[in-house]
């Protein structure tokens, strides 16, 4: 866009890793973009691709509750490390691995090594383009038809085409069948893969049509000479038995203007186009810095000058989130992986990594974000009831640590990580949908009915009390510290304690036959506990040391989503929490632990230390030239977390809210000294576009879509304000 924000990255050379490919997908199908000037890599991935790893009984949750009692009796009787034998003996196992398919591998003959190559990707289409010479080849993934759609143009196209499976760390014992045959229009290519010791395959489908020239067989794919547009159509499947391939390359072929890019693209279009561009963030860059590559940005990441390339990271950050969310919400990778052998089985991990992901799509307007967290956790609770009655013997619902995707039961667990213990995750993941709620102002009955399973299990489960009447929560875990003198399973801490009465307060509010009885419960929770250090402690329970040098901060869960402890209601409990924050080291540099410090400290109005936690993340070498990051600082093993977090930390520190409070300009660091964001969606049912200018001027405008009283806070003070459904309201505040 001329004069604004660049919405897309390019690079002047081709990608020589996977993690380097250019990314597209539809929440459903991705596409990593990849290759050099004689050969296009298109790695083709699907949300269901995870591969089996062991029988499905140690899929199901441990049946331990009979044992629940003895063990809450010796954690209260001072047995700090009775939780470690609270397992049923199975080895850690993990949940079924995430991997790429195959991929589209197009290679022409060698050609003129000096033409010169480029490659882009358009955030606001979802298209990935190289151009060397005369081709051109084009991706996208269509939200609309799903499939992935690639077309490639030259005056005379000579393209050796096949579906390959050779990918970094496929199991030797892959059954892999190739199919080819012509067709009127050019061919159909197939792949199945069977899985080693399985009746589980997947198959690919590609569709090829051809302009001009000739198509011959040439197995295990098909030779395309002399013509001027080649244009491929792909979808992959996961199943048992076989999959009619003719019939899937029907279903291709009649899908509408199957022969037309443009008009494939166009119908995409409406689908992506909208959700992209309803949020977008202008930090006033220099237009020589926008214009560069995305590497030549980072690389210049440590100047005192990061406008450009944050307004990139932003931009990149809400495309990946949006195209890698769809039948399922984000992965650790997204929905990308080049590799087969993808950490931490390329899961859902539930304890921080996945809400951090989507922790900016209530705000920044991406309703098909929350959808799709709202798919896996509701398609997932017969599971999570399964949790509940195996473990702790109750009611309701219980949330795993790990998912893959297709079972929510908690299998993955060991005397180490005995993330059988969390009983937070409910709602820690129940959280975004109530504040998807409170933005559009109506009750999902789906969130309703979840959230009193959640109330069910906190009445069955918090039984035990201490000498002054509080209900206790034992066992307990933090994910995924350990007190420094004790055992990882123990008492009351304190995400445990902030859960559970979120959940009944929240699950009271839209069931007013239970709300006594669940305020009443949640009254008889024990407060949080401010340690010798003045930091709000992670165990509430007395005695338990605090371990500071940890990337999790699930103890400051109250601050961050949750409203329970803020600087306006609860400012001796923030001031602990602040200093909690303040003690805790970043352990072992974790990206996501830096970005979940920064929005922390903005909840806390801390602008230094959300600087100082970006500047970590931005100096630690953590983005590919794709803009996807990586886990670890030097681009160490490949992770969305980073790339899916940092607009959220960008929104946090402009703008907050509640159903009944607008906080501007909480902290804002020395490294926006000007900018302007539009779109925001608030949870009093408003939307804001705020600006502001080196001068200390700032202003917003509320569009309300309903009629309301809030609570305005600025750097300036604090006053009432009274919304009206369809008047706008210009806002003038003072940055200091």
């Amino acid at each position: 866009m001329p004069g604004g924000p660049v919405h897309g990255t390019w690079e002047p050379g081709p990608a020589a890793r996977w993690e380097d490919a250019f990314l597209s997908g539809n929440g459903h199908h991705g596409a990593l973009v990849f290759g050099d000037p004689n050969a296009d890599r298109v790695v083709v991935t699907h949300h269901t691709l995870v591969r089996p790893n062991g029988d499905d009984e140690h899929r199901r949750p441990p049946r331990l509750a009979a044992d629940l009692p003895a063990l809450q009796d010796r954690l209260l009787a001072g047995d700090t490390t009775a939780a470690e034998g609270f397992t049923d003996g199975r080895p850690l196992q993990w949940v079924r691995p995430f991997h790429p398919a195959f991929q589209v591998r197009l290679n022409r003959p060698p050609g003129d090594t000096h033409a010169a190559y480029h490659r882009s990707v358009d955030f606001t289409t979802g298209e990935t383009t190289a151009a060397c010479s005369t081709w051109t080849s084009r991706v996208f993934v269509s939200r609309a038809d799903d499939v992935i759609v690639q077309r490639v143009t030259a005056p005379h196209l000579i393209l050796d085409l096949s579906l390959d499976p050779r990918l970094p760390g496929a199991p030797a014992g892959l059954g892999v069948g190739h199919g080819a045959v012509l067709t009127p229009e050019g061919a159909l290519l197939s792949l199945r893969a069977r899985y080693p010791g399985s009746d589980l395959a997947y198959t690919g489908v590609t569709l090829v049509a051809v302009t001009g020239g000739t198509t011959r067989l040439v197995p295990p794919g098909v030779l395309v000479e002399g013509a001027t547009e080649v244009l491929l159509l792909t979808r992959v499947h996961r199943h048992t038995g076989e999959l009619d391939v003719v019939a899937e390359g029907r279903a291709l072929r009649d899908l509408p203007d199957a022969t037309s890019y443009d008009r494939l693209l166009g119908r995409h279009l409406a689908l992506h186009r909208t959700a992209y561009e309803r949020v977008t963030l202008d930090l006033a860059a220099d237009p020589a810095e926008r214009a560069l590559p995305g590497s030549a940005l980072l690389d210049r990441s440590r100047g005192t000058d990061r406008a450009a390339l944050l307004e990139r990271l932003f931009a990149a950050g809400r495309y990946h989130l949006l195209s890698a969310s769809g039948m399922l919400p984000p992965r650790l990778t997204g929905l990308w992986t080049g590799d087969w052998d993808t950490a931490w089985s390329g899961a859902f991990t539930t304890n921080a990594n996945l809400n951090l992901q989507t922790a900016s799509a209530a705000a920044a307007d991406l309703p098909e974000v929350t959808e799709a967290h709202a798919a896996l956790v509701h398609r997932q609770l017969p599971d999570w009831r399964d949790n509940a009655r195996a473990i702790f013997g109750t009611r309701g619902v219980v949330a795993p640590s790990h998912t893959d995707g297709e079972s929510g039961h908690t299998c993955h667990f060991s005397r180490e990580y005995p993330l059988h213990l969390w009983t937070a995750g409910a709602d820690w993941l129940l959280a975004p949908l109530v504040e998807h709620d409170e933005t559009r102002g109506a009750h999902d009955p789906r969130t309703t009915a979840a959230l009193a399973e959640v109330a069910f299990f906190y009445e069955d489960f918090l039984t035990r009390t201490d000498d002054r009447g509080h209900v206790l929560v034992v066992p307990s875990y933090s994910p995924e510290n350990r007190p420094a003198n004790a055992g990882w399973g123990t008492v009351n801490a304190a995400m445990d304690l902030s859960a559970a009465r979120h959940a009944l307060l929240t699950a009271a509010d839209r069931h007013p036959e239970h709300a006594d009885r669940w305020r009443a419960l949640a009254d008889r929770l024990p407060p949080h506990r401010t340690n010798a250090d003045g930091a709000l402690a992670e165990w509430a329970w007395p005695g338990l040391a605090d371990t500071y040098d940890h990337r999790h901060l699930s103890h400051l869960y109250g601050v961050w989503p949750l409203d329970e402890i803020n600087p306006y209601d609860t400012p001796e409990l923030a001031e602990a929490a602040h200093r909690a924050l303040h003690l805790r080291g970043a352990e072992n540099d974790s990206a996501h632990g830096h970005l979940h410090h920064a929005l922390i400290a903005a909840r806390l109005r801390d602008a230094a230390r959300v600087a100082h936690a970006v500047g970590q993340v931005l100096d630690g070498d953590f983005f590919h030239t794709s803009l996807m990051s990586a886990h670890y600082p030097h681009r160490d093993v490949y992770n969305a977390d980073a790339a899916h977090a940092l607009p959220a930390v960008l929104i946090e520190m402009l703008v907050q809210s509640t159903p009944d409070r607008l906080v501007l300009l909480p902290a804002l660091p020395e490294f926006c000294p000007q900018g302007g964001i539009r779109g925001l969606r608030t949870r009093f049912g408003a939307v804001v576009d705020l600006t502001w200018r080196p001068d200390g001027d700032a202003t917003a405008v509320l569009r309300p879509g309903r009629t309301h009283r809030i609570e305005l806070r600025t750097p300036s003070g604090t006053e009432p304000l009274d919304l009206v459904a369809g008047e706008d309201r210009v806002i003038s505040v003072k940055t200091r």
